[in-house]
């Protein structure tokens, strides 16, 4: 069977649906988180002024001098501000070794959720709430924070009917995401000649798995997202007309004892002439509270069944994947998914 990213309009859930509207979606999401791990979603109601605003202001950071933007690079374990190509390699996230490790060619700005957005929690000094660093570019602050709101709206809409595939209460997920450490990661592929070396190992983002409960991606409808299939292989995808693609995390797999999984996935934009064709995409990663734990669901567990893994902090599962893309630390937790990296195809 060839490989498929199913689409699902989910406005039955952003709109007031009839509960038979609303079940079609959830029927159809379960569906799609069974059997790829990626869904094509439309009618999630954000507008294409906050779209097209959010590549504005990506276009107007991402074009100034790398010495420019080298001024929002932060400390090392704030994943907030910009970083430069081959800075990471998100491979190591899941504890393979790359032939050259820190190659990943993209260079990326992110913002996130801050301890300023969650006032009176005692979150403030805490890595995973850091303030965020916005450089001097006209408007880029306030069209990234419009986009952001909507992506945070979609991601929680999406928790709500995965409750419902999941047969759990419909405010299940709130307790786990009412401090949610969200990330919002916008990515340019579009470097200079010049910037990197086009050698034969680079890559723009190394094969790995997302984090969190759930990723929101507005992507150019340009090749290069590839998944990993059932087989073994990899397959491109690009989003369909006004649509978002999403895929679950690794705390996802967790929840539903691999009942969902989390599905490889890399970045391999064309190249042309020498040089690297023009791609941009941000992910939105809504990852759940810091300290919330996350346990498989019994629903999820088969009677006389172990859950596949043990009960682990948000912090701490991201820290680990965090130590291997950003500081070139094998994550040595990550054995599944580093199984299903080197049983693919390249």
């Amino acid at each position: 069977m060839a490989f498929h990213v199913p689409a699902v309009d989910i406005s039955a859930w952003v709109r007031d649906g009839s509960p038979a509207e609303r079940a079609d979606v959830v029927a159809e999401v379960d569906a799609a988180c069974r059997q790829v791990g990626f869904i094509q979603v439309t009618g999630h109601g954000i507008p294409a002024s906050v779209t097209d605003g959010l590549a504005e202001a990506m276009d107007s950071f991402f074009s100034r001098d790398l010495e420019e933007k080298k001024l929002s690079v932060t400390p090392k374990g704030i994943n907030r501000g910009y970083s430069p190509p081959k800075a990471e390699s998100l491979s190591l996230s899941l504890g393979v070794e790359s032939a050259s490790r820190m190659n990943d060619f993209f260079e990326a700005f992110n913002v996130g959720a801050a301890a300023s957005d969650y006032p009176g929690l005692g979150l403030e000094g805490r890595a995973d709430y850091a303030e965020n660093v916005w450089p001097e570019v006209p408007k880029f602050r306030l069209k990234v924070e419009l986009y952001f709101a909507e992506a945070q709206r979609v991601s929680r809409t999406l928790t709500e009917i995965f409750a419902a595939a999941l047969g759990l209460p419909a405010r299940f997920f709130d307790a786990f995401t009412d401090h949610s450490i969200d990330v919002l990661r916008m990515n340019n592929y579009a470097l200079p000649p010049g910037t990197v070396d086009l050698d034969g190992d680079l890559i723009g983002m190394s094969e790995h798995t997302d984090f969190g409960i759930v990723t929101v991606l507005w992507a150019d409808q340009v090749r290069g997202l590839q998944v990993l299939g059932a087989d073994g292989s990899w397959n491109d995808v690009s989003p369909d007309d006004d649509a978002l693609l999403i895929n679950l995390g690794d705390l996802t797999a967790r929840w539903t004892n691999e009942r969902w999984q989390s599905t490889l996935h890399r970045v391999k934009p064309p190249i042309i002439d020498g040089t690297i064709a023009r791609r941009r995409s941000a992910a939105y990663f809504h990852d759940g509270n810091a300290d919330a734990v996350i346990a498989a669901l019994s629903t999820c567990v088969e009677p006389g069944e172990e859950p596949i893994y043990a009960p682990i902090t948000v912090s701490e599962h991201i820290a680990a994947k965090l130590a291997g893309s950003r500081a070139g630390q094998l994550n040595t937790s990550a054995t599944r998914e580093a199984a299903r990296v080197l049983g693919a195809g390249r």
